[in-house]
């Protein structure tokens, strides 16, 4: 008998994983592939979970969150300026992908469609089809930086449009959008009285002039028509802990409340408690972006002298996005032959969308001893095809 509905049958697998699995078994692999800080949690957030569970904190929270980190996050965190009230506008939840799915499930009815920059993060495609909804690819160009513009987006709303997600910085580019350019979107977004989701993971690792990193929800009548994603994941180095969270408009976020006391319950009350001590040392965050910063001077500085490639200078993330064009064969073929003769994993353009096509992802997310090597295997390679 066939149990499964037609949503689960249309689930794929990921090119990300997909390229992990075509490593597997092999030896001397050095992965560029995956998202997420190499180093592990800094060890005082680690304490003060183990000071949780040694304290029997170990129960449900409500369904919201915690409230001490409701209310850190509302003092302490990059969504402070806004000014959200943590008893009615934050609810944490199972990392950001958690807020992302629990937010498309009650804002989406059948056939509404997401603007969606192109390339994108692919889950946030599946999860709106999933959800019921349409994903709408917004194209950007290399030449424009992968930057969404205001007439690009207008242009493809109608009278379905439900929601703008905005990713900057942007996985799998680097690309953080000049706020210039996010004033013209928000004129734009407010004028035909639309949702924008801005998913802010990296909103910690911005570098040069993309410093300070400034939300789309701060600008006048922004707020109510934002909601803010964010995790403590790539700032914290907390991939697996997953703690979540989403601030916006308090009757967004109570049904959001509503929907998790459903399916999730809540979040993992020790995680939450170390959350609370990590806002309490934002000296953290700068230590992590400081060794990702050297790691994109070494990486781009490596790049620039392999002939045939050409990159943008990523602004924030610890993402590249090279083009590859000028060997003449599509991302996957680069990618899949840089596995087999180079042992080297990195991600094909093309996972995340029409217009990633031509290009690689590279995370610079391993030792720098790797990532010279990798370097030297990928010019290596690119010499010879």
């Amino acid at each position: 008998m066939n149990f499964l509905n037609k949503k689960a049958k249309g689930l794929e697998q990921g090119a990300i994983r997909a390229m992990f699995d075509k490593a597997t078994g092999m030896s001397g692999v050095i992965s560029m592939g995956i998202g997420e800080p190499d180093m592990p949690t800094p060890s005082l957030i680690c304490e003060a979970a183990t000071e949780a569970l040694n304290k029997g904190i170990t129960h449900y929270t409500p369904n919201a969150g915690a409230f001490e980190l409701r209310e850190a996050i509302a003092q302490k965190s990059t969504v402070k300026e806004i000014g959200y009230d943590p008893w009615t506008e934050i609810i944490i939840t199972n990392g950001g992908m958690g807020a992302l799915s629990l937010l498309f499930l009650v804002i989406l009815d059948e056939g509404d469609e997401v603007l969606i920059q192109d390339p994108q993060w692919l889950n946030y495609v599946a999860q709106v089809q999933y959800c019921g909804g349409k994903a709408v690819r917004v194209p950007t160009k290399s030449q424009d930086n992968f930057q969404m513009s205001a007439e690009v987006i207008e242009s493809l709303i109608t009278p379905r449009t439900k929601a703008l997600m905005i990713n900057s910085p942007n996985n799998p580019t680097g690309e953080v959008m000049p706020w210039s350019n996010v004033e013209k979107i928000a004129e734009v977004v407010q004028r035909h009285d639309i949702l924008v989701i801005t998913d802010e993971v990296y909103n910690t690792l911005t570098y040069g002039d993309s410093l300070p990193y400034r939300s789309i929800a701060s600008l006048p009548g922004m707020k109510e028509r934002t909601v803010v994603v964010n995790s403590f994941s790539k700032a914290y180095a907390m991939t697996g802990w997953r703690i979540g969270y989403a601030a916006g408009p308090s009757d967004v976020i109570d049904r959001m409340v509503k929907c998790q006391e459903n399916f999730n319950a809540c979040v993992n009350a020790p995680g939450q408690y170390a959350a609370v001590v990590a806002l309490n040392h934002p000296e953290l965050t700068k230590e992590l972006r400081d060794v990702f910063a050297g790691r994109r001077k070494a990486f781009l500085e490596g790049l620039s002298n392999i002939e045939g490639i050409r990159c943008n200078e990523p602004e924030g993330a610890f993402y590249a996005f090279p083009d590859i064009s000028a060997f003449r064969m599509t991302s996957q073929r680069f990618c899949e032959r840089l596995l087999l003769e180079q042992r080297v994993v990195c991600i094909p353009g093309s996972a995340f969308g029409e217009c990633g096509e031509g290009f690689i992802r590279v995370a610079y997310t391993c030792g720098e001893e790797k990532l010279l090597e990798a370097l030297e295997r990928l010019r290596t390679f690119c010499a010879k095809i």
